[in-house]
């Protein structure tokens, strides 16, 4: 899989870019502020529909202007053709020139992996972002499972509205406790059976990353250690207080452990950044397993921030990526542009909101 042709209007610090790409390591050079990582985002946000800047539409339309357009051709067994338009007062994503009606219809024609700063929040952020982690790879993974978290994401917001109602009605909030134990169950479960397909994914990329370093163990950590229904009835009285649902996934997280310790409370900086690098190239290895092409890797950065040895660890994923005929985006200063790569790297200067080859 790769992204054939990246078009831009008014997205970021862009006005126009038209680009052509072929599969390979792309390494985007420039100063700071010159909008490298713009062009990351744009990718990602084709492939996802939201930014891995944790922003909203408005904030990336161009100043001074209404809204912004995106389009890509994205080349993997076929063609797909993806064209996106958002201002505040108009939405418009299509897929091959049709109406996209579905996320389900539209979530896979292009895949991406990201590694940006933003990544150490998996390790020393709440257990959203590590939700978010799994849920984004399960949903790239298996057919059904996004229907199923939108369905119990629902649940949830009927629910809560149901326990804010004074006095809340009890035949209404238990229909809706019957449909929670249902889709909870149900969502655990995939979560869980992810874990053993993914643990030795992240045991090897952390000991490439970092060679005899501690042992890393991922372990789910439900937030219902029994029956769902029966740990909700022990609840009742403390949700009609607080008027919310108190238990279930979205209460759920995964733990990150260094010979046996929790990494958010016990690693190093330098550990939790290998620990953050080591999920995303687990990601990225298990989509390649999961659909035989490599995903499109989107590096922001990363390679300035890492020693070499830890670097050095990064580049057999860039080899495996190579190997498929997948792409890679890599963006780097003059000075931390990964030269152990040699020849196989398209160079792009990037340079106040202009794109061109280096």
């Amino acid at each position: 899989m790769h992204l054939a042709h990246l078009r831009l209007r008014d997205f970021r610090n862009y006005g126009r870019v038209d680009a052509d790409f072929s599969p390979g390591l792309h390494v985007l050079l420039g100063d700071n502020a010159q909008g490298k990582t713009n062009l990351l985002e744009a990718i990602y946000l084709m492939a996802t529909l939201r930014s891995f800047r944790g922003v909203g539409g408005a904030q990336m339309v161009r100043h001074g202007q209404n809204g912004y357009f995106l389009s890509g051709r994205v080349v993997a067994q076929g063609t797909r053709e993806i064209k996106m338009y958002w201002s505040r007062h108009e939405r418009k994503l299509t897929l091959d020139d049709r109406p996209v009606r579905k996320l389900t219809d539209f979530l896979g024609a292009l895949r991406t992996v990201v590694f940006c700063t933003e990544d150490l929040q998996l390790v020393k952020g709440t257990g959203r972002p590590r939700r978010r982690y799994l849920d984004l790879l399960l949903v790239q993974t298996r057919p059904g499972y996004l229907a199923l978290l939108q369905r119990y994401a629902q649940v949830v917001r009927s629910r809560n509205a149901a326990l804010k109602q004074f006095p809340p009605d009890p035949t209404l909030v238990e229909s809706y406790t019957d449909a929670l134990v249902q889709c909870g169950n149900a969502l655990r479960q995939q979560r869980e059976e992810l874990i053993p397909q993914l643990l030795p994914l992240a045991q090897r990329a952390y000991r490439q990353i970092a060679p005899a370093a501690e042992e890393f163990h991922l372990a789910y950590a439900p937030s219902v250690r029994g029956d769902f229904a029966v740990e909700l009835a022990q609840l009742r009285e403390r949700e009609r207080r607080l008027r919310m649902t108190l238990l279930g996934p979205h209460r759920d997280d995964l733990q990150l452990l260094l010979d046996g310790r929790a990494a958010a409370q016990f690693a190093s900086e330098g550990q939790k950044r290998s620990l953050a690098i080591a999920l995303k190239m687990a990601q990225a290895d298990l989509l390649m397993a999961r659909h035989g092409t490599a995903p499109v890797l989107l590096i922001d950065d990363v390679m300035g921030e890492l020693d070499l040895r830890r670097r050095s660890g990064l580049l057999p994923l860039l080899d495996r990526v190579h190997e498929h005929r997948g792409q890679a985006f890599m963006t780097c200063t003059e000075e931390s542009w990964p030269r152990e790569l040699g020849r196989r790297l398209q160079r792009w200067q990037v340079k106040a909101g202009r794109i061109s080859p280096w």
